[in-house]
């Protein structure tokens, strides 16, 4: 393995476990600090796609032999990465001690079955955003296999009809030579008709 892939995972590990820790904390801060930590933790997302990306670039370059077994560290990478994501998602709509208070006011504890119920409310909202997702890229992936699939069935049916008058090319000049063959054999019948007769005639004298 090359030593740029074990830079680039070592630094993904600290960054990754460094997201992890951020993305628990934002509930818990106040409306100004979750602010904050949102914008880091965008940044820093941004930054380990990166270096999936350069992870995914090294494994490229390495021997068919060995490939299989980083492969499936990167898959797991990339899970890791889909789940941080969708953390990050959720800890973004969960509510902090002040804006519950804000939105409760003095009577928040005695409301905590609602408060619950809201959080349930928008984690729902959020699973069924995530598989609208999931469904597009999945008809995205289908549209573009579609295309793919007339773009060759096109090119197919081009190659045919190109076959198609090459045989006809074909027949036209079989049966132009099955003319001119008939062409030959009447006139070298003809031909062999007329020694024979001559021949018969100076038999005669």
């Amino acid at each position: 393995m090359s030593a740029e892939f074990q830079g680039y995972e070592q630094d993904y590990g600290v960054l990754s476990a460094e997201i992890t820790g951020r993305i628990a904390k934002i509930p818990k801060l106040s409306a100004d600090e979750k602010k904050q930590m949102v914008t880091a933790v965008d940044k820093q997302l941004e930054e380990a796609k990166e270096l999936l990306e350069q992870m995914d670039l090294e494994v490229r370059e390495i021997p068919a032999q060995s490939r299989a077994i980083y492969s499936n560290r990167m898959r797991s990478y990339k899970q890791e990465m889909s789940k941080m994501e969708a953390d990050f998602k959720r800890s973004r709509i969960a509510y902090s001690d002040e804006v519950r208070n804000e939105l409760l006011g003095d009577d928040g504890n005695s409301s905590e079955c609602q408060l619950i119920k809201l959080r349930e409310e928008r984690a729902h909202l959020l699973d069924n955003t995530e598989r609208l997702e999931r469904s597009s890229r999945r008809l995205e992936s289908g549209y573009q296999i579609a295309v793919e699939t007339e773009q060759i069935g096109h090119g197919i049916l081009e190659n045919l009809s190109q076959d198609r008058e090459k045989i006809q090319r074909a027949r036209e000049r079989l049966r132009e030579t099955d003319t001119n063959l008939g062409k030959s054999s009447r006139i070298l019948t003809g031909m062999l008709r007329s020694v024979s007769e001559t021949k018969w005639q100076d038999g005669a004298f």
